[in-house]
């Protein structure tokens, strides 16, 4: 239980360091609209100026202008809403039953998102009962333009790490490969079940790993998007997108592989010699493909020696056995899944490789 409790400890530490950045991005921006709304406009207590802009940014770089628009829309929908039923039939319970059915189906029949939707019926019932007086309810209005543009303001500020994360995710997807691979390898050639087990077992965890590199990836397009100072940066985080897909397929390749390794050492059904040293061979070239990625170099550097083992896995020769053929066949898979990183097509990928010996 301690040793899970400080792991937890670190988990959350380290989370609080990757999310340091917006929490205060968040607490400048919020004090920075309470100043606006407070001093500048004159609004006696605008609270909801910092709640928006706290809403708008959130702990995510992703929809953050989405979240102004709606966030603001949302808010005006409610306001107007719970102006108009003052003015028509009062405050009390069944009037904000009222307001936040109007709300609510509104906000649903304009295809509004759940925060859309949320703000029209909170922001009613908000109106209605702390309010509850025809015309100032709009000063909350004001108050969301208020917090949404200096959200607005403050998206546009941001560092580069989100800008290198795609990247280093992706490096570290390819290292994870190349550990894969060399262990499954050796696991095969000595022979030890355990050992090839464990390394199955290992595989089969690392879902995660290509879901992490899609939010890096993500999030790296919603700050090019958000910040005209990191346009630069958006030819190198597009080419990491584009990477994604052809990782996903070298990283379930690369299970099917250690699964067929597991097998046959369980089954005590030996694999060639060769079919193995090209395994091991191919671990430590994409090894050297993920110091490319990590370095932020153009992956093309290592294209010539996946080639070589492409066209190496065509000499090779060949033998009766459904394991071997397998292994052989998982082994180009993932070369041409790898080739793809390093600026070919599927196609000129699948054609780079001659055809193996019959």
């Amino acid at each position: 239980m301690w040793d899970r409790g400080r792991v937890s400890f670190s988990a959350r530490v380290q989370r609080l360091r990757s999310k340091a950045w917006h929490v205060g991005q968040s607490c400048i921006a919020a004090g920075l609209a309470w100043y606006v709304a407070h001093h500048l406009i004159g609004h006696p207590r605008p609270f909801f100026a910092p709640i928006v802009a706290v809403i708008c940014l959130g702990t995510s770089y992703g929809q953050r202008l989405r979240r102004v628009a709606e966030v603001t829309v949302g808010v005006a929908v409610g306001v107007f809403l719970a102006e108009l039923l003052l003015r028509v039939i009062g405050t009390g319970s069944w009037q904000i039953s009222a307001m936040v059915l109007l709300g609510m189906s509104i906000g649903l029949l304009l295809n509004g998102s759940a925060l859309f939707v949320t703000q029209a019926a909170v922001q009613g019932i908000v109106v209605m009962t702390l309010v509850a007086t025809p015309g100032y309810s709009f000063t909350r209005w004001i108050d969301a333009l208020v917090g949404g543009a200096v959200a607005v303001v403050a998206a546009t500020v941001v560092p580069g790490a989100p800008l290198r994360r795609p990247r280093e995710q992706a490096a570290l997807v390819v290292r994870r490969i190349a550990e894969l691979l060399r262990a499954g390898a050796q696991s095969a050639e000595d022979g030890n079940v355990e050992r090839g087990l464990e390394v199955l077992a290992d595989a089969r965890t690392t879902d995660r790993l290509i879901s992490e590199l899609e939010g890096a990836a993500d999030e790296g397009l919603s700050v090019i998007a958000s910040s005209p100072f990191r346009r630069r940066h958006g030819g190198n985080v597009r080419r990491m997108v584009e990477v994604v897909e052809p990782l996903d397929r070298a990283l379930r390749n690369t299970r099917v592989l250690v699964r067929r390794f597991a097998v046959s050492t369980y089954r005590h059904q030996a694999l060639p010699r060769p079919y193995v040293l090209l395994c091991k061979d191919l671990a430590d070239v994409v090894d050297a493909l993920a110091d490319e990625l990590a370095e932020d170099r153009q992956a093309t550097a290592v294209q010539a020696s996946l080639l070589e083992l492409g066209e190496a896995t065509s000499e090779v020769e060949r033998v009766a056995d459904l394991s071997a053929d397998v292994v052989l066949a998982q082994i180009r898979s993932i070369i041409v899944d790898l080739l793809q990183i390093t600026g070919m097509d599927v196609l000129e990928a699948t054609d780079a490789l001659p055809p193996p010996r019959r």
